[in-house]
């Protein structure tokens, strides 16, 4: 995973040019959304999925044979039905959680934590899948208008997946701006293709709907295929979360105007459903192993040689594109909120210099690339482990946002407790329907994937809980830990040895002092005569207890600097100190100290450590200086 660094000038260029250049802290603001762009950024995965979810109810209907397809109708209108009934609840969401609430924070302030961390699998489950399907859509759209690319389906998402992850590395603001502009295209040219439809059914054709080429029944209609037939358009569904997962991205006043773009959004997915699945109905369009839904009315009321059918699959080539950034903008957010908890690797916390949580991107890529390459380019294969993670997490965020009103017990609090309880048992229902439905043909890998991924979130909690208590001091030590600690007698000699040392995330337990940072303190006292230490805060982070702890431990025989990161890097002002100090008294030699961690476990590696290799080779990288480890072994 990339790290906070500062790098050679050569690859710090070449980066800034890629990635552009660092953004400070305090312009985060200013690197928030407005409503259209949040629209685009937060709403491409629910919009685009109209482009594929008619297309799965058909081609599970025509098991049944040509006559079963008239059912898709029907179908496409419960789940509009269900559409209304999760955005409204998810509104209520918004109205409580202003900071966004996402299932996993939901659940975990209102049902505890097995089930957050069950809602915080099965939507990490959900995001990887939304970024590999939507990309494997969007080659879909444009092998439809170029059948001869058939054979390219996995080089071509990869090279998309690319794109999308290079384009949120740049940050949120210019990801919206990127974004915007395929997002709104694809709802005018679906606007434009219902308009078509009307004309032509008005003027020409009539609303008689055609009947579908004659299929061969495969298999009875009965309740377990229309189930199945419904647990696969429910993948019009996913995505709705994310706004209010999102609600930070907006502009003030964020929750006013993430539960206005929800609504929005809703409409927009209910009105641009119904317009799809009605014009298949209508024109008798059935399920084509070649062509898209979509591709097949484009022809039919476009032309082959319009341009507006290639401007069609375009637009919902280049949405489904970037529909998958509404994953790119969740995982990574999610998967911080799981570090800040110490459920996931600390690294997946830290903001790079354009302020997105890089490591967390650089993650989804690589998640996605692996279903995109096991599933071989097919969206179909992927779609039957889609929904599962879906209504699993749409059930126990509005499960949790019962409990929270019957809690809060504020004005209206039942009315809007009634919501979410339906909103939960809607979903609940369909999470039942697709379980069963789905099970044999690829949701039960979900359903393996869950508990074992539960269970490495908790191993991994549980390993730095151990950690931190064997690192802990103990403040009822009688002595005075402070007289333990002399730097040797100052000299005459202006070149004598001096030490800087670096305190370090290891060396934090509850923002305080820890057993690692103060045997490094140690030994760098007993080496030079000369040492401070230094620590770079966290944004928001609270000095006192760290300054508690030191008067205690250390006292005033090493003086502590205490430094706040301008950008998003807590090495580099590190670093620059160390260079400012080095310049003031250039006839010094400094040594650089810093705890490291020995790992015992195989994932050790993981999860300790990084911010030590970091400082190490970003303070070696721009000149010669003395680096020591003090080693710190850390219970089996």
């Amino acid at each position: 995973m990339v790290g906070q660094r500062i790098g050679n000038p050569l690859f710090t260029s070449l980066r800034h040019r890629l990635l552009g250049p660092p953004i400070p802290r305090h312009a985060a603001a200013t690197e928030r959304l407005g409503n259209a762009q949040a629209l685009a950024v937060l709403s491409s995965d629910a919009l685009s999925s109209v482009a594929y979810a008619t297309q799965e109810i058909l081609a599970v209907l025509v098991l049944a044979g040509s006559a079963a397809l008239a059912l898709s109708l029907p179908i496409t209108l419960a789940i509009v039905l269900l559409i209304a009934v999760v955005v409204l609840s998810y509104r209520q969401t918004i109205r409580a959680y202003p900071q966004g609430g996402g299932s996993y924070t939901v659940a975990r302030e209102n049902l505890g934590r097995p089930a957050s961390l069950v809602a915080a699998a099965a939507l990490l489950i959900d995001y990887s899948l939304t970024a590999a399907v939507s990309l494997m859509a969007g080659t879909d759209a444009l092998v439809s208008y170029a059948p001869a690319l058939l054979p390219w389906e996995v080089p071509i998402a990869l090279a998309l997946l690319a794109a999308v992850g290079w384009a949120n590395l740049r940050g949120v603001r210019e990801s919206g701006q990127l974004f915007a502009i395929p997002t709104f295209a694809f709802v005018v040219m679906v606007a434009l293709l219902g308009l078509a439809g009307l004309l032509d059914l008005g003027l020409h054709h009539g609303l008689r709907p055609d009947p579908p080429q004659a299929v061969a029944a495969l298999q009875p209609l009965g309740l377990f295929l229309i189930l199945r037939a419904f647990a696969s358009g429910c993948s019009a569904m996913t995505g709705i979360e994310a706004i209010a997962n999102g609600v930070q991205v907006f502009r003030a006043p964020e929750a006013r105007n993430a539960r206005l773009t929800l609504l929005v959004m809703g409409g927009l997915l209910a009105a641009m459903f119904i317009t799809i699945s009605g014009l298949a109905w209508l024109y008798g369009v059935g399920a084509d192993p070649d062509r898209t839904t979509m591709a097949l009315l484009g022809l039919r009321l476009f032309g082959a040689s319009s341009p507006l059918f290639a401007l069609l699959q375009l637009c919902t080539m280049l949405v489904l594109v970037l529909a998958a950034n509404t994953a790119f903008a969740d995982f990574p957010r999610l998967g911080a909120l799981l570090a800040a908890d110490r459920f996931l690797p600390q690294q997946l916390a830290w903001r790079g210099d354009r302020l997105v949580f890089q490591n967390g991107i650089l993650m989804l890529q690589l998640l996605a690339a692996l279903i995109i390459v096991f599933c071989r380019g097919s969206t179909s294969l992927a779609i039957q482990l889609y929904a599962v993670g879906v209504f699993l997490a749409f059930t126990l965020s509005q499960a949790g946002m019962v409990v929270h009103w019957r809690r809060s017990r504020e004005r209206g609090w039942r009315a809007r407790a009634a919501m979410n309880g339906i909103g939960a048992l809607a979903t609940a229902l369909v999470l039942l329907v697709i379980l069963i439905s789905k099970f044999s043909e690829g949701a039960w890998i979900v359903v393996v994937l869950l508990p074992v991924l539960v269970a490495l979130l908790s191993a991994i909690r549980q390993r730095y809980q151990q950690v931190e208590r064997a690192v802990a001091l103990d403040p009822r030590r009688p002595t005075q830990p402070a007289a333990a600690i002399r730097p040797g007698r100052p000299s005459e000699a202006a070149d004598r040895p001096a030490a800087i040392v670096y305190v370090g995330r290891l060396g934090m337990v509850e923002h305080g002092l820890s057993q690692p940072v103060l045997d490094a303190i140690r030994y760098a006292a007993s080496i030079a005569e000369r040492v401070e230490a230094v620590r770079v805060l966290a944004p928001g982070e609270d000095p006192e207890p760290l300054l508690a702890d030191w008067q205690h431990w250390v006292g005033d025989v090493v003086p502590l600097v205490v430094l706040r990161a301008p950008y998003a890097s807590f090495i580099q002002p590190f670093v620059a100190h160390v260079a400012s100090v080095e310049q003031q008294h250039p006839e010094r030699t400094y040594t650089i100290v810093t705890a490291e961690a020995i790992p015992r476990r195989w994932f050790d590696n993981l999860l300790f450590n990084k911010g030590v290799i970091e400082l190490r080779r970003a303070l070696t990288q721009e000149r010669s200086r003395v680096f020591t480890l003090v080693r710190y072994y850390v219970p089996a």
